[in-house]
């Protein structure tokens, strides 16, 4: 298998990875922001958190995998964005801490200042996420500024404020109409009654939210300069970010659709996965795989528009990471894929047998004669 190949693979792993993260988490995210509108009473919200109380363990394990990935199979990128986005990571991170201390500790004691606590703790820790990670996507379209020095020592000038710009905060409001939508399709599924009705009531209104944003910033892209590789490429070359020469032009992050008009498909799924959502909402189960699609197409929309880019730089174009310079050596890539190809299954698995056994809806009076439940 050629260097080249295994790269393009290991791509589409990394893409595999963040759509399994955002459908299984994201509803999760969207499910606790969605917290105190849904939920009228403590029975109600213990109702909303027992929906996802037993999922977003196993959710997260799409996370730690996709960082694992990043880690392993592309350690450039790894140590660009974990170091330039620090304070983003670093508030996702308190979030993730924080969201099973709220669902654990919230029925520890009855007093309703501390479970309204709690409450709003999990509103938080469900919205951030969802924010940020959509902030971080929209700064990849404008590039961050960071560099490498001759012996490829990273630097940049990456702040928090320098991340929170128009484009960016608009693409993490796409990433939080999306998962809400996401998380008001399983509160349907899910939860019976009032809540479950409140949910599927607010989802055509977040449809039409998300469409909306996603057609706006794809407008609004046509007006940014994209990054694209210039001159022919050697393959099977040595992965270093300084072995190229990039030039920016207009629309150029809708050069790749150009090129093959099959890609369209993907923003047409992700419009047509939040319209079905909205349609069917009262049929739970496909209005929530509707939502599912429209959240993996999203994401597979950036990045089609990105390949080969996997963090372009701002201030130093040249120094932009793709495919084809921030991957580790052919053999890495060799022994991980025997790694993916023997574990995945088991992951894939476990997770279809634990929604096997979970299912079925989550119902107040259960909850209420149930003094195991959160």
């Amino acid at each position: 298998m050629s260097y080249d190949l295994l790269r393009l693979i290991w791509w589409a792993l990394l893409g595999i990875l963040l759509i399994g993260f955002a459908v299984t988490d994201g509803y999760d995210f969207g499910s606790a922001a969605l917290l105190p509108f849904v939920a009228r009473n403590d029975l109600e919200r213990r109702q909303v958190i027992n929906t996802i109380g037993p999922f977003w363990e196993g959710s997260q394990v799409w996370f730690i995998l996709g960082g694992g990935a990043i880690f392993a199979a592309w350690p450039a990128l790894y140590a660009a964005s974990f170091s330039g986005f620090y304070l983003a990571m670093f508030a996702v991170l308190a979030s993730l801490i924080f969201r099973p201390l709220a669902i654990t500790y919230r029925s520890k004691l009855p007093n309703p200042r501390w479970r309204a606590w709690w409450d709003w703790t999990l509103f938080v820790t469900g919205l951030i996420p969802a924010v940020v990670f959509g902030v971080a996507f929209g700064n990849l379209f404008l590039g961050v500024p960071f560099g490498f020095d001759a012996d490829l020592r990273f630097h940049s000038d990456i702040t928090l404020l320098s991340l929170l710009r128009p484009f960016p905060l608009l693409v993490g409001l796409i990433s939080l109409s999306m998962l809400l939508l996401h998380g008001a399709t399983w509160l349907g599924l899910k939860a019976e009654g009032a809540v479950g009705d409140r949910a599927r009531s607010v989802t055509p209104l977040l449809a039409a939210t998300f469409v909306a944003l996603f057609v706006i910033s794809g407008l609004w892209l046509l007006g940014i300069e994209g990054h694209a590789l210039s001159g022919l490429r050697t393959p099977d070359t040595v992965s270093n970010p300084l072995l190229k020469h990039v030039v920016l032009t207009g629309s150029g992050w809708f050069a790749n659709y150009t090129a093959h008009k099959l890609l369209w498909l993907a923003p047409f799924l992700a419009i047509a996965g939040a319209g079905l959502a909205a349609l069917l909402r009262r049929r739970p189960l496909l209005a929530f795989l509707s939502s599912g699609l429209g959240v993996a197409a999203t994401i597979t929309t950036a990045g089609f528009a990105l390949f080969p880019f996997l963090l372009p730089s701002s201030s130093t174009p040249d120094a932009g990471l793709t495919v084809w310079d921030a991957s580790s050596s052919k053999l890495t890539l060799e022994v991980m894929l025997g790694c993916v190809v023997l574990f995945l299954p088991f992951v894939l698995a476990y997770t279809a047998w634990v929604y096997r056994v979970m299912r079925g809806p989550v119902r107040t009076e259960d909850i209420a004669r149930d003094h195991g439940a959160y």
